[in-house]
């Protein structure tokens, strides 16, 4: 794609990279195929190549329109299109220049910088913990769309039991922003199942958001704060050699991790630290096949019978580009795993804050992924990210829970 980028974008470092990947488009359409929501809307400027047209005329200098912004809003960033493409267009790294500059030029309407200001500083917030609890306590009076977002309290005892023994080898997780006060048995059923394989999880008290809200808020200067608070809580056990990697149990916060590299390359005082934590990241999924055999000797029997239907968030496998990992794990202990028989490539809507901002088009994706899932009547549904998790369980009764607690229940003789 020819590209006669404006004076004012020419010579910056975005301009330069949003130059070469769109020189790398070659107009093919393969993107619109796997593309969500030109999937629901058909409409090209819905689709990966309508929206790099224009980011294109964005950075040509043409004028920038509100309709614009309602097109680069609507992507939900799953990235499907990056799997797709036969030139490798780096499609998410656009999008976030994009909408920089589009938010930038356009002025949203106070009620759109309300709700987006709400989800910025209240899910990154200390006290977003606090609301919740109170949600929780009151959640039958809210109203469905409320209730949808609060999930009821987890009074699971093990929800909060973290081992207490110490191991030669030790990694660091990052606990999330949302995940301890929505569903803490996630994080304390990941450190269990690494202790059963001997491996201390470590837990850095100054860590955060992963900058992932903000920076798809188009905060980006709140998003690399983000990033650089989490190198700085990290760095002193990293730089000693403390631990093997920085674990993930979030598919959406992992592929903001180990992006991080790239997020700062230009910050002269955060780059090289940046690049070595993006470096050792891992998705929890990447740690396991290595541990499948001394897991296998704890496991309580039977697990054989119990069918699984796994989601695999985008982040993990458009994202992160991991596809296979937790099905194998899963299979290799001994559970029944299945796929979507069609579709379970895309999006199940969640994306973030994006079934809060889009409300509509998330809960169709919802539904459509659903019907998808459900005919398979698995015992549970299970995905590897909070946000599809949460999602997907506001359209069925089936549980939907992360993979990880399945594994920490079979090693402790949970049904």
């Amino acid at each position: 794609m020819q590209t006669h980028l404006a004076p004012e974008f020419r010579n910056t470092p975005e301009g330069q990279e949003a130059e070469a990947i769109l020189r790398k488009c070659v107009h093919c359409g393969f993107c619109t195929a796997t593309c969500p929501t030109y999937q629901l809307l058909g409409d090209e400027l819905d689709g990966p190549r309508g929206r790099i047209y224009l980011m294109k005329q964005v950075l040509e200098g043409q004028p920038v329109t509100r309709k614009t912004q309602m097109h680069l809003d609507r992507c939900l960033t799953c990235r499907n299109c990056e799997s797709t493409c036969p030139s490798g267009v780096q499609y998410g790294h656009l999008v976030d220049i994009g909408r920089k500059i589009v938010e930038e030029r356009v002025e949203r309407p106070a009620s759109e910088k309300l709700v987006r200001a709400a989800l910025r500083e209240g899910l990154t917030s200390k006290m977003f913990g606090p609301a919740m609890k109170l949600g929780q306590m009151v959640r039958p009076l809210l109203p469905g769309a409320l209730k949808h977002k609060v999930p009821p309290r987890d009074t699971r005892a093990r929800a909060h039991q973290w081992p207490t023994r110490t191991h030669a080898r030790k990694v660091l997780m990052l606990t999330g922003c949302v995940q301890p006060a929505m569903m803490p048995n996630i994080n304390s059923a990941t450190a269990r199942v690494l202790d059963a394989a001997g491996i201390q999880t470590l837990v850095a008290d100054g860590a955060g958001c992963c900058g992932a809200i903000r920076t798809h808020l188009n905060d980006h200067s709140g998003g690399l704060a983000d990033m650089r608070r989490n190198i700085d809580a990290w760095w002193p056990l990293v730089s000693r050699g403390e631990v093997e990697a920085v674990v993930m149990n979030a598919s959406g916060c992992g592929v903001t991790v180990k992006e991080y590299g790239h997020a700062l390359q230009h910050d002269p005082d955060y780059a090289e630290r940046a690049r070595r934590i993006s470096e050792l990241t891992r998705d929890l999924s990447e740690l396991l096949p290595a541990l499948v055999p001394a897991l296998k000797s704890r496991l309580h029997r039977p697990i054989g019978g119990r069918t699984l239907a796994f989601h695999p968030p985008c982040t993990l496998q458009h994202g992160q580009q991991l596809r296979g990992g937790v099905e194998q794990v899963l299979r290799e202990l001994g559970f029944e795993v299945q796929l979507a028989a069609s579709e379970s490539h895309l999006c199940c809507g969640s994306a973030g804050t994006y079934s809060v901002l889009q409300p509509e088009l998330a809960y169709q994706l919802r539904d459509r992924k659903l019907s998808h899932l459900l005919p398979l009547q698995a015992e549970a549904i299970v995905s590897a990210n909070i946000g599809c998790i949460q999602h997907l369980q506001t359209g069925t009764m089936t549980p939907v829970r992360h993979w990880v607690e399945l594994i920490d229940d079979a090693l402790h003789g949970n049904p």
